[in-house]
């Protein structure tokens, strides 16, 4: 097992901070500068960074994400925390849990899949506006206020990942903020959304809500350049955890090198039926009908 390192949380994708001035004084929060210090920022002057600086990606950095499916339980709160976060309705659910079966002679385990921010993305190739891009610190995002809707994209994802606008949220909280690839909001009916790996929580050192807000560490993040990763309450080396665990691609033989590694479903935490107690009937019969065989 790999062996756990000593690192502060707040230190993950701890990066070059944007600090725009306000008039008023607020309620300050320590971040890691990119120097190493702590230093204190206003937290409403943390405001989200223009489209052209979101196209650039943070120097220095290369964003990964570690899912241990021994651990999960489909408590769901990575989607629920997901949703909340980009103000999403409840049919737009941009991480979602799917039930996995290796073969009949094996049992069903939980599989959250996000957006894998693949190195070789094939929905970038496809877009002809060049709404979705690569940045450099391996994050895949989307510029909506260049999306035109065509769902070339949408085509293009081998892993289904993305969804399409139909609607404005009903009511948002983010109407007043200027927009940002970074954040994904406001949303823009029309266009196509997805997991953006929060790439303002990581620009402000902080881990994606669908991380600290699952019960049972599933998962993890971090930076590779740095080698290490992080559920909220343990951190470990990203090299020693992958190899020591056996980690993979989720279809590895399409080439598209994603940044989401994957633990095997190995001396499971939980037997995979507990992951039915908090569905509705429609939902259990729905998931104990469409379990997905990798083979």
């Amino acid at each position: 097992m790999s062996k756990t390192v000593p690192v502060a949380i707040g230190a993950i994708g701890g990066v070059g901070l944007v600090a725009q001035s306000c008039k008023d004084k607020g309620e300050m929060v320590s971040l890691l500068s990119p120097d190493g210090e702590l230093v204190q920022v206003e937290k409403s002057s943390m405001l989200p960074v223009t489209p052209a600086e979101a196209r650039k990606g943070i120097p220095g950095k290369q964003f990964v994400m570690v899912i241990d499916l021994a651990r999960c339980r489909n408590a769901r709160k990575c989607v629920t925390k997901c949703q909340k976060m980009h103000d999403l309705p409840p049919e737009d659910e941009w991480i979602k849990v799917f039930l996995m079966q290796d073969s009949n002679d094996t049992a069903p385990y939980w599989f959250p899949k996000p957006c894998f921010h693949c190195n070789q993305p094939p929905c970038v190739k496809v877009c002809p506006v060049g709404a979705t891009y690569k940045r450099t610190d391996g994050l895949v995002l989307i510029d909506n206020e260049r999306c035109i809707g065509c769902k070339f994209c949408m085509t293009a994802c081998p892993y289904s990942s993305r969804v399409f606008q139909w609607k404005e949220p009903e009511e948002t909280k983010f109407a007043d903020r200027a927009y940002s690839p970074e954040t994904s909001t406001p949303h823009k009916v029309g266009t196509v959304g997805k997991c953006d790996f929060c790439a303002d929580m990581a620009r402000q050192g902080k881990l994606p809500d669908c991380v600290t807000g699952c019960p049972n560490g599933v998962i993890f993040f971090g930076d590779k350049n740095e080698d290490i990763v992080s559920n909220g309450t343990e951190s470990f080396r990203f090299s020693e955890l992958i190899y020591d665990r056996a980690g993979y691609h989720f279809m590895a033989e399409l080439g598209t090198q994603p940044n989401v590694y994957y633990l095997p479903p190995v001396d499971r935490l939980f037997d995979y039926e507990k992951g039915f107690s908090t569905l509705t009937d429609e939902q259990k019969g729905f998931y104990k009908k469409s379990i997905v065989k990798k083979h």
